[in-house]
Order: C-alpha cells, then structure tokens, then sequence
C-alpha cells in the first residue's frame, strides 16, 4: 500500500471547517511480516508434490508361456524368419528355403503385411535375434510389427478374411543363423 495520500492522513489542505490551524497528521509506517507467507508457499509446495501423480513408467506388456519344448509342425513356405545382427542390421527370409535379405526398419512393415495378406493369415512370423543385440533395436522391430497390424487386418478384410489370427514366436539365435547373416 504504498504511496500517500489525503486518505492516509498524509497532510494537505483540510476542505472543512476551520482552515489550517489543525497539525498534519504523519504517516503511520507499517511493516510487512513475510514469516508466514514463508510458511503457507512451502506448505502449499509441499502439498502439491505429494499429491500430484508422477508420470508412469510406459512398458510394453508380453506374455511369455512357460518354457517348454513343444514341436510344432510350420510349413516352411508360411514362415517369416526377421533376424536381427548384433549390429541391430535386420534380415528377412520370406520363406524356410530363401537366403535372407537386408531390410531396413522402414521397410519391415510392407515386408510383413505383404507376406500376411499374400498367405491369406496362415503367416507365421519368427524373431531371432543375436545375444548382443541392443534391446532398443529389438523394441523398435516389435514396435513396428505391432503397428502393421492395422495394416494387415485392412488387407485381409479386402481379401475376404475376416478374422485376424496372429502368429508370433521368439526363436532362439543359432550358430547357423549368424552364418547366414554374417557376410551380408
């Protein structure tokens, strides 16, 4: 509240009565404690850090089935084989027999639609990568595998399949896998 005034009693010409014999009143100095506004900002800081929801962590939910050796018999012309190099480098064998072929991750998407439409939903796709692997590269492939999916349910929808069933394995890395890949 600062500066003076006649409301203050900071002096000035009385307009009533008896002119000006009457002292000017002085201003009266006040002081501001900001102990408690100290007090009520850390209380309310306090408050809203507790209270406040923390962003949670985002995770990408599998479901692993329990370890077991089950054989199951897959024509070899309805398989889709992605390796990953422990580079993080993708290949792709369109089927058991074909010799694998560098892809980049872009491209990964058609590859794989194309193949699941092409098969009418009888495509299974198989994951191998290298042990040393970075993990992100193995995300960013399940990542781009998820989001062909709409993709994949469009095509077939156009194709006269109406129900969409995945198939989807981890296969573990061998020797003659990273043969295969080794010189591409």
């Amino acid at each position: 509240m600062a500066g003076g005034g006649e409301a203050l009693g900071g002096g000035g010409k009385q307009r009533r009565g008896k002119g000006g014999k009457r002292k000017a009143k002085k201003r009266v100095g006040f002081r501001l404690d900001m102990t408690p506004l100290v007090d009520i900002t850390f209380l309310l800081l306090t408050f809203f850090m507790l209270t406040t929801s923390m962003i949670t962590p985002q995770t990408m939910e599998m479901n692993v089935p329990p370890q077991q050796e089950i054989d199951v018999p897959v024509k070899e012309s309805e398989l889709l084989t992605i390796i990953i190099r422990n580079d993080g480098k993708l290949f792709v064998k369109v089927t058991g027999k074909d010799e694998a072929r560098l892809v980049r991750l872009s491209e990964l998407r058609t590859v794989v639609v194309e193949q699941n439409i092409a098969l009418r939903n009888r495509c299974i796709v198989s994951l191998k990568s290298d042990p040393n692997v970075a993990y992100g590269s193995v995300v960013r492939v399940l990542d781009m595998l998820n989001q062909a999916e709409s993709a994949i349910i469009q095509g077939l929808r156009q194709n006269g399949v109406n129900e969409r069933r995945r198939i989807f394995t981890v296969a573990p890395f061998t020797d003659k896998d990273r043969e295969e890949v080794a010189g591409l």
